[in-house]
């Protein structure tokens, strides 16, 4: 069983089997398991670059420190924002490692899927970083949507049209198919070292 936190109403986590997964409605704040790895999807707003613009809810910053907690305690994988300022300040930065054996990598959901560019960091505490699968080739090929446009996240890159607010939030099917087998890597380590 795989278990996402923090994600949309209609995630494409819930379309797939072996996922325990926790929306809005669910409460990722109510997931207490003391061993089973986690995907972690906290807002970023809070932290991202344009965060000085943002409004975000009260307490909204906290569920990013709680997933952090939640990570080195179980193992899994935080998801945040390139820009997000969870890295270098609360996380170690791409190609650093922590105290807790966590460390950060750099990928483009474009080589995943999705429809447009988008930096992502991904924090994963669990595994030897030299253990990691195998991240799939840069994405050269053009995504046009139908109005003959390529995609950007925000609309500001010339000769783009902006994302859907769904086109901005969603994981793609193959960035969950990296996670599961991330995942599966740290439940072999868990019942190696006794601890699952």
């Amino acid at each position: 069983m795989y278990v996402a936190l923090f994600v949309r109403k209609d995630s494409a986590y819930k379309k797939r089997k072996g996922w325990d997964v926790y929306d809005a409605d669910r409460d990722a704040l109510s997931f207490n398991e003391e061993v089973q790895p986690v995907v972690c999807h906290p807002p970023c707003r809070a932290w991202g670059r344009l965060s000085h613009m943002a409004n975000p809810r009260q307490g909204e910053a906290d569920l990013a420190l709680w997933s952090i907690n939640m990570i080195r305690k179980n193992g899994g994988i935080l998801e945040h924002p390139n820009g997000s300022r969870l890295f270098g300040k609360h996380l170690p930065d791409v190609g650093e490692t922590d105290e807790h054996g966590g460390f950060t990598i750099l990928v483009d959901q474009y080589d995943f899927g999705h429809v447009a560019h988008k930096k992502t960091k991904l924090y994963i505490c669990g595994i030897d970083k030299a253990a990691l699968p195998e991240l799939p080739p840069e994405d050269k090929t053009l995504h046009y949507c139908e109005k003959g446009k390529l995609r950007s996240i925000c609309g500001n890159v010339k000769g783009t049209t902006r994302c859907t607010q769904y086109q901005r939030e969603y994981t793609p099917e193959k960035l969950i198919d990296f996670f599961e087998k991330v995942v599966d890597t740290i439940y072999v380590n868990k019942a190696t070292e006794g601890t699952y």
